[in-house]
């Protein structure tokens, strides 16, 4: 059977299945709902068996489709390889990295200044997003590398920790925790907690660190961004914990950090990619660089 199948209604495709809905699917794309249904239709009429079971609020793989999904996927992915190899010598490389947002602003800027320097003919593309959202996109090859926390849960993905970072206490100035050196978590819950939403890997990390310590803290508010978390601690909405990398770059003289007394809350920083996609050499260097950064940074910090 001769079709003429393209790579452009293999991406249309595969952007329905994600979807599951034609509108969200025509928008991603930049269609019109009825092209992107005409190309869906033409390749059912082609392989003479529907794709998709259409149901009123999405569409549904059939098996059929559950296989051109498999293969579909794995053609897309060989020649854009194909193609990045071919084109890498002589031509200005360009990476997708991106991080999660606990991690992005403070670890991102100082890494990427160095990065530049050496390597000028490089781009580096910056995203970010939650480590659920970049779990699917680093697997389904939407970007080459991430900086992340763990735990991950990801079947074929590679994950490499770079360093721990110890949890930080963080309360207003004048506030009675911030006379002892090391309060106690006990201690902490006895006061209002202001903290990230749950989408937020960082939240579960200090919950499970709260559940170890047998403490419960009062959540009063919940904000998207660790900035915000500290200027609310500031106005005395609240404590909170927060890594260390936002207390090294915090200049403001109305916040006090402090260790907790016995087990300290930590994070494991790790960098992930797909090891199935084709490494370029670029990508081998800002990988060799973002070890050699983590290496200093948790060098420079275990020392204060």
């Amino acid at each position: 059977m001769r079709t003429d199948l393209n790579f452009q209604s293999l991406e249309q495709f595969i952007a329905l299945a994600r979807t599951k809905n034609f509108t969200r699917a025509a928008t991603e794309l930049n269609l019109s709902q009825s092209a992107l249904s005409r190309s869906i239709q033409k390749l059912e009429d082609q392989l003479g068996q529907p794709l998709f079971e259409r149901k009123p609020r999405e569409v549904v793989l059939t098996d059929l489709g559950e296989l051109l999904l498999e293969r579909a996927k794995s053609i897309l992915k060989l020649v854009e390889d194909t193609f990045s190899e071919l084109s890498e010598a002589g031509q200005r490389s360009r990476i997708r990295l991106a991080a999660i947002p606990t991690i992005a602003p403070y670890f991102l800027p100082g890494l990427l200044g160095g990065f530049a320097a050496k390597h000028p003919q490089i781009s580096v593309i910056v995203q970010e997003d939650t480590t659920e959202m970049l779990i699917k996109r680093c697997s389904q090859g939407e970007i080459d590398l991430a900086i992340v926390a763990l735990p991950i849960i990801a079947k074929h993905l590679e994950v490499e920790p770079l360093f721990d970072e110890e949890l930080r206490l963080v309360v207003p100035v004048g506030h009675a925790l911030a006379k002892s050196a090391s309060p106690t978590m006990q201690e902490a819950g006895n006061y209002p907690f202001v903290m990230l939403n749950e989408a937020h890997c960082l939240s579960e990390n200090i919950a499970s660190f709260c559940r170890r310590q047998s403490v419960q803290p009062v959540t009063v508010e919940r904000t998207s961004q660790l900035a915000t978390v500290q200027e609310l601690v500031s106005l005395d909405h609240g404590v909170s914990i927060v890594p260390e990398m936002a207390r090294r770059l915090d200049l403001s003289d109305q916040r006090v950090y402090r260790s907790f007394k016995g087990e300290k809350p930590v994070r494991t920083v790790a960098m992930m990619w797909n090891a199935s996609r084709y490494q370029s050499q670029a990508m081998a260097a800002l990988m060799k660089h973002i070890r050699n950064h983590a290496r200093h940074l948790h060098a420079s910090t275990t020392k204060k």
